[in-house]
């Protein structure tokens, strides 16, 4: 008899819209339109109930600062204490519903979004500043999440073949962790936090989701979303505020059983220290799930296709502003080949355009926030201290935290801004003496996230594959853009803890494993 599991279709991930019809850009207009004018509040959800704080913030399109998405809640330490309390009671009768069980909430969820998929994208376009490219495959992406989890709950809900053994019933089965803590970043504000989120829930855990600041609509959205598809009261609880003010009552309370995190090293490494201390009253080692920064580099050997390598270094450093941790931020080049790719790098560059992304003409929008925008030009200064300015530099624009993409040559693979993470549209051009000095630059930061290879060599690509240490490695296409299920991804040293999301291991880190033996 098949199983559940072989009765359900296998994973294909989700269509790309193109934006070529004239329907498809009609419904993203309205829909844009239509959330423009929807600007309402949003409670906290603890327990299932709405609950409101004594301070509220405004969630803002960074395209136009004075225009805002959304207002929610500021929550204290006291909620978010409330919401730990809240998923600890909902946690004994959740890890007890059948695995089938918690799997058809995530298909209802995946049907819901396609349903709902151009209020999702106007969203993304307006609290992120993505474009509408960058917002459909965000939200193509967290529907992958939850088809591809609610599979792979299926698949580990089953009982584990084990080596047999005369005169006993052997079995082993996997369960869930507890309470946690998902703090999702804003730059995949959909498809990260719903698939954190997911990943987590189906696997029978609680969850207390404390999204980005921001980004606290689409996650509201979403978690409304759950509840009208059947989710269970307590079991993903919502508190929104300032990481500063909840983050470490959240990570350090004690009834906290592990802590998914996806953002900047720093505040990685401070959730990995304050995970490790044991509190009165706790039962077990929490364990920590710490996707983290990137210094990725694109290598371009000098048998390259260098058009190719200019459209994919270009394509992976200014998508979405290079506000992603897969970004390209180091075009390593081997020196026979160097000026011709500079040159033909600027006028790729150069065709780029910048403006707000809800009219469709632009394909790069705004930094997330003012803060960023200073931090990224503090690096375009410093830019031009080590290094030749080939483009950009500058603001666009008098509304909105617009920056021109931007591009420095000549830079030293011990420079600044060839070793720190921006997040934002600067990327530093390193000519490499030969292809053994290109592979030493592009291990040579503490990160290890994603790289890309260009060449025609065989023999060179396989040498990356050994040698290249990053978490995800692309040969001859760019360094962004994993797919769930075909790029599982994670890095590796100071990217975090190698977690592979969207691939066939990563329901295991919420998971436990119990072994049962009867005598028969």
């Amino acid at each position: 008899m098949a199983t559940v599991l072989e009765q359900i279709p296998k994973f294909v991930n989700e269509p790309l819209r193109s934006f070529q019809s004239a329907q498809e850009r009609a419904a993203l207009e309205a829909a844009i339109a239509r959330e423009r004018k929807n600007a309402r509040d949003y409670q906290l959800i603890i327990g299932g109930k709405r609950i409101t704080a004594d301070k509220q913030f405004a969630s803002i399109n960074p395209s136009r600062p004075s225009e805002i998405v959304g207002r929610v809640q500021a929550a204290s330490v006291d909620h978010a204490r409330d919401a730990i309390a809240a998923a600890q009671a909902a946690f004994p009768a959740w890890s007890r519903v059948p695995a089938e069980q918690r799997a058809e909430l995530l298909f209802k969820a995946a049907d819901a979004v396609r349903q709902r998929r151009e209020e999702f994208d106007a969203l993304l376009v307006l609290e992120v500043g993505k474009s509408w490219p960058e917002a459909d495959g965000d939200i193509a992406e967290g529907i992958d999440f939850l088809e591809y989890y609610a599979r792979e709950m299926l698949r580990f809900g089953q009982r584990v073949p084990l080596t047999p053994l005369a005169g006993e019933d052997n079995e082993m089965h996997y369960i869930p962790l507890g309470v946690g803590v998902v703090i999702p970043p804003w730059n995949f504000a959909f498809a990260i936090m719903a698939g954190m989120t997911s990943a987590a829930i189906v696997a029978g855990n609680t969850v207390v989701l404390k999204p980005s600041s921001d980004s606290p609509v689409i996650a509201a959205r979403f978690v409304e979303l759950l509840e009208s598809c059947g989710l269970p009261a307590g079991v993903v609880n919502l508190v929104t505020g300032s990481g500063g003010a909840i983050g470490d009552a959240l990570v350090s309370d004690p009834r906290v059983r592990f802590i998914s995190f996806t953002g900047s090293k720093e505040v990685g490494l401070r959730i990995n220290r304050l995970a490790a201390e044991v509190h009165p009253g706790q039962h077990w080692i929490k364990r920590v799930v710490a996707e983290m920064g990137g210094k990725d580099g694109i290598v371009v050997a000098a048998d390259a296709d260098v058009a190719a390598a200019v459209e994919g270094v270009a394509s992976a450093a200014f998508g979405f502003q290079g506000q992603k941790c897969s970004a390209c931020s180091r075009a390593i080049i081997e020196a026979p080949i160097y000026d011709d790719f500079v040159r033909r790098l600027a006028e790729r560059v150069e065709t780029i355009t910048v403006g707000d992304p809800a009219d469709a003409k632009n394909s790069m929008g705004p930094v997330i926030n003012e803060r960023s925008r200073d931090k990224i030009e503090s690096y375009i200064k410093i830019g031009k201290d080590e290094g030749t300015l080939l483009t950009g530099g500058e603001r666009v624009g008098d509304d909105g935290y617009f920056l021109e993409p931007t591009v420095f040559t000549d830079i030293a693979p011990d420079d600044t801004i060839a070793q720190e993470e921006i997040f934002g549209p600067v990327l530093a051009v390193i000519k490499a003496k030969n292809y053994d000095d290109a592979l030493a630059i592009a291990n040579s930061t503490e990160f290890g996230l994603t790289g890309s290879v260009y060449s025609r060599d065989r023999a060179k690509l396989e040498r990356a594959r050994a040698e290249f240490h990053v978490g995800n490695l692309y040969f001859n296409r760019k360094c962004t853009g994993a797919m769930v299920g075909v790029h599982p991804f994670g890095g590796f040293n100071m990217s975090g803890t190698d977690s592979k999301a969207g691939g066939p291991d990563y329901l295991l880190l919420f998971l436990q494993a119990k072994s049962v033996s009867e005598k028969v």
